[in-house]
């Protein structure tokens, strides 16, 4: 089996507004309904949970009735960070998830998801014990201790970008988390970070341009944008 763990717990606080920025809306319907939509559309993913605080769970169970989302299956709390939160969404798949199968995990926040790159995170992830889509660094990166003047240069040959969703192995996911920290799981600033650490077979395969996650206001005009261009292809 295949599910989704779609990850809607943020604040979103660089929006400025009072709306978290996966219920802004863009294109006619909040973010998270892109992607919910999507993973619906998509044949090889059989269920979805939401990670997200209970006041908003109405929200989504309304909106998943009015989109058809048939495959969503309950809730998680969020947690303090971003990993915890995907921890508890790990914990919450437990009951109707088995070892092998594989979770990927989303951000509700990046609404122009496509089937293609689900589909290749899926293959990816069955061929080792985990995926995530990524991007070759195109621009110069430079490392600065007080953000002020170059400390360092880094060399960008080799470095990748990585997007959502990524994909594991459920069971030995699960067990990474299990392992980990409290400390570690807050010090960590992407899943397959902490997959890596635990020692899973992380692949990467080409991600999308377009892939990108919704944090500012300029980020969610370019959508927008790009979605009118696309002539509604986001949805």
């Amino acid at each position: 089996m295949n599910a989704a763990l779609i990850l809607a717990g943020g604040k979103g606080e660089r929006m400025h507004g009072a709306t978290p920025k996966q219920y802004v809306e863009a294109k006619g319907r909040p973010l998270i309904a892109h992607s919910l939509r999507r993973f619906r559309d998509c044949a090889a993913i059989e269920c979805i949970l939401v990670v997200a605080e209970k006041a908003w769970r109405g929200f989504v169970s309304e909106l998943a009735a009015r989109e058809g989302i048939a495959k969503l299956r309950g809730f998680a709390d969020p947690g303090e960070t971003r990993q915890e939160s995907v921890f508890s969404g790990l914990l919450a798949m437990e009951a109707f998830t088995d070892a092998e199968d594989i979770v990927l995990v989303h951000d509700a926040a990046r609404p122009a998801l496509t089937e293609a790159i689900i589909l290749a995170c899926i293959s990816e992830a069955l061929r080792r014990d985990g995926a995530t889509p990524a991007l070759p660094v195109r621009e110069t990166i430079y490392e600065s201790a007080d953000g002020r003047g170059i400390t360092a240069l880094l060399g960008r040959d080799g470095l990748y970008v990585g997007q959502t969703p990524e994909g594991y192995r459920f069971g030995k996911y699960l067990a990474a988390h299990r392992s980990a920290t409290r400390a570690e799981l807050a010090g960590t600033r992407g899943g397959s970070e902490l997959a890596f650490r635990f020692g899973m077979d992380i692949g990467l395969f080409p991600g999308d341009e377009r892939n990108v996650k919704i944090t500012t206001a300029e980020d969610l005009a370019r959508f927008e944008r790009f979605a009118e261009h696309e002539g509604g292809g986001a949805e």
